[in-house]
């Protein structure tokens, strides 16, 4: 599923940006339901289907990287952002492989 056009980040380096306190968004594409069984804290939730209408609430200056349940989603999102111009990376394996803690 590796495309050229989607820029990938692991889990791991996630959660290291995160902890170094860097400067991104992370924008997690899944449904509500799924939101609420828990996500990465530091996550925002635009549904997949929402993101064509909502894009103007992100900062093309900073970088975004999406999550979603296995990878799939987000893959879709990042390449749909990339498109417009963002610097976009999808999270690689999802919710699934997410190490870190969650919150509800």
């Amino acid at each position: 599923m590796s495309d050229p056009g989607v820029k990938e980040m692991t889990p791991q380096e996630l959660m290291e940006k995160l902890a170094a306190k860097e400067e991104l968004q992370v924008v997690d594409v899944r449904e509500v339901e799924e939101w609420n069984a828990g996500h990465i804290k530091e996550a925002r939730l635009i549904p997949l289907g929402f993101l064509p209408h909502r894009v103007d609430e992100l900062d093309k200056d900073v970088p975004v990287v999406l999550v979603c349940r296995s990878g799939a989603r987000s893959h879709m999102a990042t390449e749909y952002l990339t498109n417009l111009g963002f610097d976009a990376a999808n999270m690689v394996g999802g919710m699934l492989a997410w190490p870190g803690e969650t919150e509800q």
